[in-house]
């Protein structure tokens, strides 16, 4: 991967409000997120951290307020049209296909590229953050283990390149191996300097390490943010102890 940096757009949510049925979720939720920069999204389980990175998809659609992607307005644009525009999406508990072999889940990441890359075909640096997809590429996603298919769901949402990479949790319940593969590849992404990544993550050590700037959530509702070096155990465990 190059390092070419400050390429791609800005993300920007104002006032979003959004849930499911009566029940809403978010409440006037501000969050932007700058071409190259890793923002962690921190929280307690249930505070609505997986439902804005649906509605930054457009998988749930906001009651109120706007989701813009550079100097467009994609608040109400569906999840396919925001994956042509460059923005990648890996939810939490590995989405894979089971019947499908790995280099065909990967392939399918390619769908939302532009033709040329469809035709240049799997990138390299995707077996470089993974080695062990490239040696189970005929197997089935269905046979590899948890962590293995965590890899394969972010290889196949890296193999087009994205702009912006939406990651919910992906060291939840990971192996501790396999968690340090992946923490590597959002590191090797963060160089890179192509991709920016909104990162739902509960791990402190990694959030700081790693997060340009950081937002917590509690109760629909941005309670801090800063910059990740402000990070501090003090507010997080007021905000994160269960």
């Amino acid at each position: 991967m190059s390092n070419a940096t400050g390429t791609g757009q800005t993300l920007t949510l104002s006032g979003i409000e959004a849930g499911y049925g009566e029940s809403m979720v978010l409440r006037s939720v501000q969050l932007k997120v700058e071409p190259g920069q890793v923002v962690c999204l921190m929280g307690r389980n249930g505070v609505g951290k997986t439902t804005l990175m649906k509605t930054i998809m457009g998988l749930i659609k906001p009651r109120s307020g706007k989701v813009v992607y550079g100097d467009a307005d994609i608040t109400t644009a569906p999840p396919d049209r925001r994956a042509k525009r460059g923005i990648s999406y890996v939810p939490q508990g590995r989405d894979i296909f089971q019947q499908l072999t790995v280099e065909e889940n990967i392939r399918l990441g390619l769908e939302a590229a532009s033709a040329e890359k469809r035709k240049a075909g799997i990138p390299p640096h995707v077996y470089e953050m993974f080695p062990v997809l490239k040696e189970m590429l005929h197997r089935k996603g269905g046979d590899l283990s948890g962590g293995q298919q965590q890899q394969l769901s972010i290889a196949r949402a890296i193999v087009s390149d994205p702009e912006l990479l939406l990651l919910d949790e992906p060291m939840e319940g990971i192996q501790p191996s396999i968690v340090m593969d992946i923490e590597n590849a959002i590191a090797s992404i963060k160089a890179a300097g192509r991709t920016s990544v909104l990162l739902i993550e509960q791990s402190l050590a990694f959030a700081t390490s790693i997060a340009d700037y950081y937002y917590v959530i509690d109760k629909g509702t941005v309670v801090a943010e800063g910059k990740g070096a402000e990070l501090s155990e003090e507010q997080m465990r007021k905000h994160l102890a269960v």
